[in-house]
């Protein structure tokens, strides 16, 4: 099915139960990262189980507008350009689609190598979001965004000529983190970042193994130092599955009767599993395997059951390592007897869509009430929902993780659902509908 072909998804039969074995797509973050990094790396890195989603491919294309050669036999040939080697035709537009993370870290890259002059943009829900924290950070570097207190694409784009290494406290954002590391990196000095809460490490996995250009100290506070203007030594890196796409099977397991699944060969890299800690301190049937440790990566099997959850209560700390299964999370609490409360989510506003306020018009169509504040929502959950006179409609809203969400709850309810540009999800998630289908899932694509 080609993601490029739009399509609404029609689901209203609840899934039977199951006991199954199945292998998700490989994680993305991983998966742009090592393009990214082996770019601008000496000589050729390799890229094993590359995640083939919208989002990477987007990736590969930006790339190859900056001059990097990039070759596919069963593996991805990553011909490594070095530090600030990239060029630009005159008038060069790179679009990143849908994907947040590859603009950030790009631009990161971007910001440091002199020389380039080109327009940058995404698709029509990455324009809308607010870049201001990162434009304020990749402004410190010395590089340009035009015009002047515009804070979305599309935007002009100047490199910095002289970029000096900066200081930076970091917040919940890893893109924002790995940005300006990968800026520091071909930068005059050191750059500097001091981590309170401790957030996705991808990056400082990959290129801690070029121990020249990265040290980190870990205690109270994790400080993380960037040394500019080394080289970087090709990556040779395993892509493994991507624990965000596994949680919508958890979540779908966790939720029916009688059901029991195994996940393979997952990443449970421990700033990323915050969603099955949470869960299993609530009482879900989550179990992790066969652990491994591949390219400073945790990788294992997850074994899930149908589970009887109590109300989540989930602290501003489960955000930071959570931050992409809160939708999900937002549909288990509704289908679970009481109160669940989740605190330090504003965060959430600003994602593909405002996820806070898109899965509250998804549960009010169920009558399911909650209650937003500040910076935390209230869930009053209810176990059995009647699928009797109740539809639910969600818009093209551009975001994978609410379609996916969506269609968790009408496997679960039977209620009759319409998800309008299910093609969406393709950007992180090519299989999804495979393996839904492979599970017993029923649906209907309507072109």
């Amino acid at each position: 099915m080609s993601s490029k072909k739009t399509f609404n998804l029609i689901s209203k039969d609840k899934i039977n139960s199951f006991k199954s074995s199945i292998k998700v797509d490989s994680d993305k973050s991983l998966s742009i990262r090592s393009f990214l990094i082996g770019a601008i790396s000496q000589n050729i890195s390799v890229a094993k189980n590359v995640l083939e989603s919208e989002d990477v491919f987007s990736t590969i294309n930006c790339l190859k507008k900056l001059g990097v050669k990039i070759k596919k036999n069963k593996n991805y040939y990553i011909y490594g350009k070095g530090l600030g080697c990239f060029y630009a035709k005159k008038n060069t537009i790179l679009n990143f689609g849908n994907s947040g993370t590859l603009a950030r870290l790009l631009i990161g890259i971007m910001s440091t190598n002199s020389n380039l002059k080109l327009k940058i943009q995404g698709d029509r829900s990455l324009n809308k979001r607010n870049m201001k924290k990162l434009i304020s950070l990749m402004s410190e570097f010395g590089a340009e965004f035009l015009p002047k207190k515009k804070f979305n694409f599309p935007l002009k784009f100047i490199s910095s000529e002289m970029p000096v290494g900066i200081n930076y406290e970091a917040g919940v954002s890893a893109q924002l983190k790995s940005a300006v590391i990968l800026a520091g990196l071909n930068s005059f000095g050191d750059t500097q970042i001091i981590e309170k809460e401790k957030s996705r490490d991808h990056t400082e996995n990959i290129l801690i193994k070029n121990s020249k250009v990265i040290k980190i100290k870990n205690g109270n506070k994790k400080i993380i130092s960037i040394f500019g203007k080394k080289h970087l030594d090709p990556i040779n890196i395993s892509i493994p599955g991507d624990p965000s796409s596994a949680a919508f099977f958890t979540a779908l397991t966790i939720l029916n009767k009688n059901s029991e699944l195994k996940i393979k060969g997952v990443g449970l890299n421990p700033t990323r599993i915050g969603f099955y800690k949470l869960l299993k301190t609530h009482g879900a049937n989550i179990k992790f395997k066969n652990i491994k440790v591949k390219n400073n990566e945790t990788v294992g099997d997850i074994y899930v059951k149908s589970s009887n959850i109590r109300p989540i209560k989930a602290s501003k700390k489960f955000y930071v390592n959570a931050t992409d299964e809160y939708p999900i999370l937002f549909i288990i609490a509704a289908l679970t007897n009481g109160t669940s409360v989740f605190k330090g989510i504003k965060d959430l506003a600003n994602k593909e869509s405002n996820r806070i306020k898109e899965m509250q018009k998804v549960l009010k169509q169920l009558k399911i009430k909650t209650l937003m504040k500040k910076d935390s929502i209230k869930i009053y959950g209810k176990k059995l929902i009647s699928s009797k006179k109740r539809k639910i409609n969600v818009p093209n809203l551009g975001d994978h993780r609410i379609c996916m969400s969506a269609f968790v709850l009408s496997l679960i309810t039977g209620v009759e659902t319409k998800i309008k540009n299910f093609e969406t999800v393709f950007t992180s998630s090519p299989s999804f509908l495979k393996i839904m289908k492979y599970l017993g899932a029923k649906f209907e694509i309507k072109k």
